[in-house]
């Protein structure tokens, strides 16, 4: 049918606290037809070295399967390749924050 768009594109939000940890803030917009993630952004109270780190896993997850065990893996992969530090927050509470994006 010429001239009508399908939107697959869904926004979704999380908060979720990380056992014996800090507070995560997720936004992220996923594409429903591919499962991928579109855009995400990170927020929360926890800390992060270096001070690139936030956008480095942001940018590491555009166009990542929405998945548990390819996130986590691709999380944790960025993480190392970075050299990043997290107090308050590590790969399995990302995962899980993103994870409870889904609606």
């Amino acid at each position: 049918m010429e001239g009508r768009i399908h939107v697959s594109r869904m926004r979704c939000h999380s908060i979720y606290k990380v056992p014996q940890g800090k507070l995560l803030k997720i936004s992220l917009t996923y594409d429903q037809s591919t499962r991928t993630i579109h855009q995400v952004r990170i927020t929360g109270d926890f800390f992060a070295y270096p001070e690139e780190a936030v956008e480095y896993i942001e940018q590491g997850l555009e166009n990542a399967i929405f998945e548990r065990d390819l996130l986590k893996t691709k999380i944790e992969s960025i993480i190392c390749s970075q050299k990043i530090e997290f107090i308050g927050v590590d790969a399995e509470g990302l995962t899980r924050a993103i994870l409870d994006c889904k609606p």
